[in-house]
């Protein structure tokens, strides 16, 4: 049985940027659909007893498991986007900053493809800041419930037009600046960037 993570801070909590409408909608109807989904499906399978990333890797290339994949992703993604967000400002600091200055240039460049690849994405989907095998860092859109496979995630912005409907309407430019600007979790990309890195000496 797979359980949804709570939230790493109040509903409130991301305002005036993200608000506790869109939060409360968003975490508890469709997040906690995804995982209600996902339970339906693997109940009295062989299944209920792997992880959500097992499930991820078993169903992510079988055409007969895709809403399976689609919503065992979509559990993982969002939980990924809560903990990619913070209330409390922070900036990359230490190898974090080193690595992007290595692979954007600067911060400034980072965010603009942060913002470019979140603005561009056709329709739903999601933005990643990750990790490749030559450890270097990238920006990757995906859509619907797609992942960057064989990359490492440090974090994630949802396109979903769910995320920012109720406080933005179609303006999803004004949403993603404002989340990259003020909302963005470099703290949590830090740990990330140090567990994936350790994991490949």
């Amino acid at each position: 049985m797979i359980t949804q993570a709570p939230l790493p801070y109040a509903a409130n909590a991301l305002a005036p940027y993200i608000s506790e409408q869109t939060l409360s909608f968003h975490y508890g109807k469709h997040h906690a659909g995804y995982v209600r989904t996902v339970n339906e499906l693997i109940a009295d399978t062989p299944l209920d007893k792997l992880s959500l990333a097992q499930i991820i890797a078993q169903t992510a290339d079988d055409p007969a498991q895709r809403k399976l994949y689609n919503n065992a992703a979509q559990v993982y993604n969002h939980d990924l986007y809560w903990k990619s967000l913070t209330p409390t400002p922070t900036q990359p600091t230490g190898a974090l900053l080193q690595k992007i200055n290595e692979s954007f240039g600067s911060m400034a460049n980072l965010n603009e493809q942060l913002m470019h690849a979140a603005l561009n994405q056709f329709g739903s989907g999601w933005a990643w800041l990750v990790l490749d095998d030559e450890l270097n860092l990238k920006v990757v859109p995906t859509s619907n419930a797609l992942q960057p496979q064989s990359l490492k995630h440090l974090l994630v912005i949802d396109v979903w037009e769910h995320a920012y409907y109720l406080d933005y309407q179609n303006r999803r430019a004004e949403y993603l600046k404002n989340l990259i600007e003020h909302l963005i979790n470099w703290d949590f990309a830090t740990q990330q960037l140090t567990k994936h890195t350790a994991s490949t000496r």
